[in-house]
């Protein structure tokens, strides 16, 4: 029965087909499944009717955790630059050189300081997914400042999206700033949830970002509002380097834990703490592999999880003379060498990602193994 089971989650990645209630597959191991809105007996009987007889069935938008092709051999899903990095560059040149330095993709940034204004989307927004596009990578992703539905651009920033296929959104920072954080968080519920309910209208996904300092810097906080939501359209995008330096010596495998299931993107940097004076200390962006992060350990989470969704590579940390303190080229001239440490990164998270899909595919065959030995 497990055998049959698997064979049948296999076909509907394999076939891109989506069964609208099932919404959050994360695990395609053969062992496991997780469902959040179809018990196990019902998927089966509307499974194996639509298997055999070849149905279409309903579609839905796609969830990041599902690929196409076998499980675990390896990762698929698009590696983007996150262009906060390059502000000098243009739509076209921002894409020619990301996809020089190895990127798959851009994840663009829609906000006051970004490549396109939030006031200017309606107009900009499609000629900067064109633009970028034409280059030959692509745009999976908008990073952006929308807290609810009524936010500056959100209805045209959502609907252009949703129509050029752009299916991952990250929204603005929610934060603490009375002296009831109970009451600060529930009003970023409420807002949230409008901002997802709109989101929804136009196909495209929500996945919050835990930012220290901000709701859902620690993820737990916001995990409270983000379980109530629909995990089609909600979820989160996760960043380990942030975890590391919040959730402390191992509490960002709990974190880990805690989103997989609902896993939209991945944000990638390293960090680590350093001495920031009057007996205080700071996080700070590191090299990739330089910092706290346990990449290891993390990507053979997201391995067995077969996650498929963006990745987004936040170029983030000071070089002299090159690089201000949250990574963005100090002028024009300063792009070719923030780029060449892009790429060196990229070069890091590629032999990470490798292999640890390697590492789960190994043990997954292994496992096959042994139960067709009947061990």
């Amino acid at each position: 029965m497990k055998k049959f089971y698997s064979i049948l989650c296999y076909y509907f990645c394999t076939q891109k087909l989506h069964v609208r209630k099932l919404t959050d597959v994360t695990c395609l191991t053969g062992k496991e499944i997780m469902l959040n809105h179809l018990s196990r007996r019902d998927f089966m009987q509307k499974a194996t009717a639509a298997a055999i007889a070849g149905a279409v069935v309903i579609p839905s938008t796609p969830t990041a955790s599902c690929a196409d092709g076998d499980t675990h051999t390896q990762f698929l899903g698009p590696i983007c630059l996150f262009s906060k990095a390059a502000p000098q560059l243009g739509w076209s040149e921002l894409a020619r050189a990301a996809k020089e330095a190895g990127f798959d993709g851009i994840d663009l940034s829609v906000r006051s300081d970004g490549h396109v204004l939030p006031e200017r989307a309606k107009a900009d927004l499609p000629k900067a997914i064109a633009a970028i596009r034409n280059e030959g990578i692509e745009v999976p992703m908008l990073t952006t400042e929308l807290l609810d539905a009524s936010s500056p651009g959100a209805r045209p920033i959502l609907e252009i999206a949703g129509k050029l296929s752009v299916r991952y959104i990250k929204p603005g920072y929610y934060l603490y700033q009375s002296a009831r954080p109970f009451d600060d968080l529930r009003e970023a519920g409420i807002k949230l949830r409008t901002l997802v309910e709109l989101a929804k209208e136009n196909g495209v996904q929500i996945g919050y970002h835990n930012h220290p300092g901000c709701v859902g810097g620690s993820v737990w906080d916001v995990a409270n509002v983000i379980e109530h939501l629909d995990p089609q359209w909600c979820g989160y995008y996760f960043d380990l380097g942030h975890a590391s330096v919040s959730e402390g010596e191992d509490d960002w495998r709990i974190a880990s834990n805690l989103i997989r299931p609902r896993l939209k993107m991945l944000a990638i940097k390293d960090m680590t703490w350093t001495g920031g004076g009057d007996r205080k200390w700071k996080p700070v962006s590191c090299p990739m592999g330089n910092g706290m992060a346990p990449w290891k350990d993390f990507l053979a989470l997201i391995a067995k999880a077969n996650f498929q969704g963006p990745i987004s590579f936040s170029q983030a940390y000071a070089i002299p003379n090159v690089a201000d303190g949250q990574g963005i080229a100090i002028s024009r001239e300063a792009v070719p060498r923030v780029l060449a440490a892009a790429k060196s990164n990229l070069h890091f998270l590629k032999s990470c990602l490798h292999d640890a899909f390697e590492r789960s595919s190994s043990s997954e065959r292994r496992s096959v193994s042994t139960q067709s030995r009947g061990v």
